[in-house]
C-alpha cells in the first residue's frame, strides 16, 4: 500500500493540466460509483489526478489513485485492494483503466455492497457499455463522457483566458453579443486552423510529433480498446484498420457496405459491427437521416474529429470537409445530429437545420442557420462556425 501512496503523491504533484475541464463541474461527486469513459488520449488520467489535487491533501491519505496496468493486480482483486484501503481510513479510490481487470464489473459491485463508506471513481474506454453489458451496475453507477478539448478549452489554454461555455440556444439567439465579448479579448480565427489540425487531443502539449503520436494512439484504440474489450481475435486487426482507412478515403460518399465487405473480405454484417466498434472508439461518427437509425445502413460515416483526418490523409484534407467534421463533433454527445437534405448539411435535434459554409450564401433560405467559416462575427442566421466550439 505504501508504494501506491508514494506513486499517487508523485503523480498528483507533477500532473500538468493547464485547463480545467468543463466536466469537472458537471459530475455529481457525491455518488458512490462514478464511471468516466472517453477515447484514448483525451486526458482521463490527468482528469482523475486533478480531481485528487483539487479536493484532497496528500498527507491525509483519504484519496488514492491506482492504475490497473500494475502487475500487482495479477495477484490481488479490486475488491481485496479496496477493502485494505478502506480499513486504513480511505474514502475515495480512483481506478484508472478498470477494464484491465477481467471481472471488473463484478468487483466494483462487491465494493459497492460491502464498503458503504467508500467512493470509487473509475475510468474506462469509450468502447465499454457500462450499463448495457454489465447489468450488475445498473442503478448504482453514474456514467459520464470525457471528450477531447473543445475549441473554447483550446483557446483558453493558448491565451490564458477564462472564456465560458454557452448552450446551443444561447449561441443561436445571442451570438452577436457572445462573439463581441470574445473578440474584445482574442481573435479566435488566429487559433481555429491550429485547433482543426491538432487541438482536440491534450497530448499536443507534449514535446513529440503530434501526428505521429496520434497515429500511434489510433492504433492503440483499435488494438486494445476494440480487440481486447470486444474480444476480437488478433487476425482480424488488419481488416478493421483497412476499413477505417477506406471510410476515411470515401468519407463524403454514401457508405457502400457491400463493396466494403468485398474490400476487407468479410460479410456485410461484420462490416456493420466493425463500423459500430469504430464509432464506440470515437474514431468515426455515424450519421443517419431523420427517422432512421441502426441497424439501417448509415447515410454517412465521418471521422470523429478533424484531427483524425489530418493524421490519416495529411495531404488530402479539404476545408469544407474539415469544418463539417468540426461542426458535427462539437454538437456530438449532447445533441442529436442527423444528415440533412438538399437544403442543409445537418439537422440537429430533429428540427434545427444547418448549412456549413466557407462563403456567404447568395440567397438565404428560410429556416436555415448558416455556420460560417472564416468570420469573426455573424449576422442574424449567419453564425461564426468557431462559436459552436463553445458548447462545452
Amino acid at each position: 500500500m505504501e508504494a501506491f501512496f508514494r506513486t499517487h503523491a508523485y503523480l498528483v504533484e507533477h500532473v500538468y493540466a493547464p485547463v480545467r475541464r468543463t466536466l469537472m463541474d458537471e459530475i455529481d461527486w457525491s455518488k458512490r460509483l462514478i464511471g468516466i469513459k472517453g477515447s484514448r488520449g483525451v486526458g482521463k488520467t490527468s482528469f482523475l489526478l486533478m480531481y485528487a489535487k483539487e479536493n484532497f491533501k496528500l498527507e491525509d491519505r483519504k484519496c488514492l489513485y491506482i492504475n490497473m496496468n500494475s502487475f500487482y493486480f495479477q495477484g490481488k482483486t479490486i475488491s481485496e485492494f479496496a477493502a485494505d484501503f478502506y480499513q486504513g481510513g480511505g474514502k475515495v479510490l480512483l481506478i484508472d483503466q478498470v477494464f484491465k481487470e477481467p471481472n471488473w464489473s463484478t468487483e466494483l459491485r462487491k465494493c459497492y455492497d460491502t464498503l458503504p463508506g467508500l467512493r470509487i471513481v473509475f475510468t474506462g474506454s469509450s468502447v465499454m457499455r457500462l450499463k448495457e453489458e454489465n447489468p450488475e451496475l445498473n442503478g448504482i453507477v453514474a456514467s459520464y463522457n470525457l471528450r477531447g478539448f473543445s475549441f473554447r478549452e483550446y483557446l483558453n489554454l493558448k491565451t490564458g483566458l477564462h472564456l465560458k461555455p454557452h448552450s446551443l440556444e444561447e449561441i443561436l439567439s445571442q451570438h452577436a453579443q457572445i462573439t463581441a465579448e470574445v473578440c474584445r479579448q482574442v481573435n479566435p480565427l488566429e487559433h481555429f486552423q491550429s485547433y482543426i489540425h491538432h487541438g482536440y487531443y491534450p497530448f499536443f502539449l507534449e514535446q513529440r510529433n503530434f501526428s505521429e503520436n496520434l497515429v500511434k494512439t489510433m492504433n492503440m484504440m483499435i488494438e486494445v480498446d476494440i480487440l481486447l474489450i470486444k474480444q476480437i481475435e488478433l487476425k482480424y486487426l488488419s481488416k478493421i484498420k483497412k476499413l477505417l482507412y477506406l471510410l476515411a478515403v470515401n468519407r463524403n460518399a454514401l457508405p457502400n457496405i457491400s463493396q466494403l465487405a468485398i474490400d476487407i473480405q468479410t460479410s456485410r454484417a461484420t462490416v456493420a459491427n466493425y463500423i459500430k466498434y469504430l464509432a464506440d472508439a470515437r474514431l468515426v461518427n455515424v450519421l443517419y437521416r431523420l427517422g432512421e437509425s441502426s441497424p439501417k445502413k448509415p447515410s454517412r460515416v465521418m471521422m470523429h474529429n478533424p484531427n483524425l483526418i489530418h493524421a490519416i490523409l495529411p495531404h488530402q484534407v479539404e476545408q469544407q470537409e474539415a469544418i463539417e467534421t468540426f461542426f458535427q463533433n462539437a454538437l456530438w454527445g449532447r445533441h442529436m445530429v442527423n444528415m440533412g437534405d438538399r437544403s442543409c448539411n445537418f439537422v440537429v435535434d430533429g428540427k434545427l437545420r444547418f448549412r456549413i459554409m466557407t462563403e456567404a450564401p447568395k440567397r438565404q433560405l428560410s429556416g436555415i442557420y448558416y455556420a460560417m467559416d472564416g468570420i469573426r462575427r455573424g449576422d442574424e442566421r449567419q453564425i461564426p462556425l468557431w462559436l459552436f466550439g463553445f458548447l462545452y
